[in-house]
């Protein structure tokens, strides 16, 4: 009995001391404005017939889970990929936006568009998530101005100049790496008129996926800081897609912000062969999936659906190997050019412990346990990817 109580005592006071530890970073998190500068809900969800406005098992993201994860500003992405050619892509986006704005208008009391700071703010005091639209793919203008001149209009904060495939004015970090045959690197003339196009609309030059020749080429224009909208450290896991040290330096000095990506393909370099090594074991399911879809990453998505939970986890990075990449970031760029760019809907797996948008405090949490302190913090959770749109505003 006395070892059965003291058993019980010791579970009780454990039980007291981790509620404790965790009150401070849930309290901090709750109180600071959590920013996210990338998610593709609208791609992968929305324009699929799906409803986010309620809770749903679906995906990473719905409105009811966002304000669960305590996030105040949510940049949605506009995004389709290469296969949707000229006279497809930017009706495509255009759609994507006025989905968005649907979707805004039938839950008025969860989220509103924001249009500046000023408002982005005033959202958030009112209890409202605040949308922020950007565009994925400068291949969405289709190269024309008066496309680019209409997303203006209707607000966009950020053009993400390529995606994986270049357009016709900017060369793509998967083509720079990949592709011996290009013609050309980096942007084009044109390419530097539309960067200096954007700078006089108020939209951030967004230097995810671009090659390294195009990020030189547009920090060397650009009149404002730029966004790296959701990018880790090549350093660390050395993907095309991650940004050299050189790089992170680069966006520090032009004053802009680097997003964290929460997949784990940019989190750890070992992430593949794992991802090979648990499609080995199932190959006729493979097989069967391929008939499917095109790409691995697809696959494999579409395979986690199938297989067990355990299984899953077992291939994902820690959240601590994410926040590795922070650490990186900040050493080098400093504490007021790092914020978050998670990428949810847009990956089929993510650091373990972060499963969709209600798991945000979780960063927060290892923060906290790596020494940052509260003002530091709050910086990376939103407030330097506020200051950066502000920059922006004309």
């Amino acid at each position: 009995m006395k070892i059965l109580l003291k058993l019980m005592l010791v579970g009780m006071l454990s039980s007291v001391l981790n509620n404790l530890y965790a009150q401070p970073y849930k309290k901090l998190h709750y109180k600071s404005i959590v920013a996210d500068a990338h998610n593709d809900v609208i791609w992968a969800q929305t324009m699929k017939g799906f409803d986010i406005s309620e809770k749903t098992n679906r995906g990473n993201t719905d409105l009811v889970r966002l304000k669960e994860g305590g996030v105040n500003l949510q940049i949605f992405s506009i995004f389709c990929n290469e296969t949707y050619g000229k006279g497809k892509a930017y009706p495509f986006a255009i759609a994507m936006m006025d989905s968005l704005k649907h979707i805004a208008d039938r839950n008025a009391d969860k989220i509103a568009l924001a249009t500046n700071v000023t408002h982005i703010r005033k959202i958030i005091n009112s209890g409202k998530i605040a949308a922020l639209m950007g565009v994925e793919g400068g291949h969405m203008i289709e190269n024309n101005l008066d496309y680019l001149d209409e997303f203006a209009k209707r607000g966009i904060k950020y053009l993400t100049l390529t995606w994986n495939n270049s357009t016709e004015w900017a060369t793509s970090a998967a083509d720079e790496t990949n592709n011996p045959n290009l013609i050309q690197k980096g942007l084009t003339n044109r390419g530097k008129e539309i960067v200096k196009r954007l700078n006089n609309y108020g939209i951030i030059p967004d230097l995810s996926h671009v090659g390294e020749q195009t990020f030189y080429d547009v920090l060397a224009i650009t009149k404002k800081p730029v966004i790296v909208s959701h990018s880790n450290c090549h350093e660390i896991a050395p993907h095309p897609r991650n940004l050299k040290d050189e790089q992170i330096k680069a966006i520090a000095k032009n004053g802009g912000v680097i997003g964290i990506n929460f997949y784990s393909g940019f989190i750890d370099s070992a992430y593949h062969k794992k991802i090979d090594g648990l499609m080995a074991k199932y190959p006729e399911m493979v097989a069967e999936l391929a008939k499917q879809y095109s790409s691995k990453g697809y696959i494999a998505r579409a395979l986690f659906q199938k297989i067990s939970q355990t299984e899953v986890n077992s291939i994902r990075p820690p959240i601590a190997m994410m926040i590795d990449h922070v650490d990186r970031m900040v050493r080098l760029a400093g504490i007021d050019h790092i914020c978050i760019g998670g990428d949810f809907d847009g990956a089929e797996s993510f650091a373990l412990g972060l499963d969709d948008v209600r798991d945000y405090p979780l960063i927060t949490e290892e923060l906290m346990k790596r020494g940052y302190t509260k003002k530091d913090i709050k910086k990376i959770l939103g407030e330097n990817l506020l200051r950066v749109l502000k920059a922006n505003e004309i």
